[in-house]
């Protein structure tokens, strides 16, 4: 079971429209398993052509090189369809993006693997930006199952649809699913086999 809450230092990302491929750079897409997609996370934004750090960018600074959690701008995860951008971002140790709006196949693609998205209102999303923007960082807590943020001395709610949230907190995912009812498949298969069997035969 995952556990109900995410913690962890927040890092401000604000640039509206950050699409999957600046997310997860299409020259990493050649694995055919999810191992090493950490060094694809953000790359362009975390490298320059030769590879080297750009230190300019928030997460190759300190205290934000050690966030799990991104503060975004609107309509985060646009572009393809590209699980590839969800596994890089959790295999860098993100575990959290709060944002006021996600692109809708990287939201599913986010709560199928186990990636918090909470949603909240512009002056929220501004505020935390300020905030986690200060040379101290934020520390943010997501309480999945009351919706809740907490930090500093402030709460904040967020919103997150129910089969998101009990996916979230029960570790679940469509294969799951679909496998707790795999007698009911395997019985259905059996007849539409069996009624084609029939129409061939007549």
């Amino acid at each position: 079971m995952m556990p109900s809450t995410v913690q962890g230092l927040a890092a401000p990302l604000p640039t509206a429209n950050v699409d999957t491929d600046v997310i997860m750079p299409k020259r990493f897409l050649v694995t055919i398993t999810r191992a090493g997609l950490a060094d694809g996370a953000l790359a362009d934004l975390r490298f320059d052509e030769t590879g080297k750090r750009q230190l300019e960018f928030v997460l190759n600074q300190t205290p934000w090189d050690d966030a799990s959690i991104l503060i975004v701008g609107d309509n985060f995860g646009c572009g393809s369809s590209r699980e590839h951008a969800v596994w890089g971002l959790m295999q860098y140790g993100i575990r959290g993006i709060i944002g006021t709006s996600f692109a809708g196949i990287f939201f599913d693609n986010a709560r199928k693997n186990g990636l918090a998205l909470p949603v909240v209102g512009p002056d929220v999303r501004d505020q935390l930006l300020e905030l986690a923007g200060h040379s101290e960082g934020l520390e943010i807590t997501i309480d999945i199952g009351s919706r809740q943020l907490f930090y500093e001395d402030q709460t904040a709610a967020f919103t997150m649809d129910d089969a998101t949230r009990t996916a979230l907190l029960k570790d679940r995912d469509d294969t799951l699913d679909s496998l707790k009812h795999a007698d009911a498949i395997r019985q259905f298969e059996a007849g539409l086999t069996e009624t084609m069997r029939v129409k061939v035969a007549q």
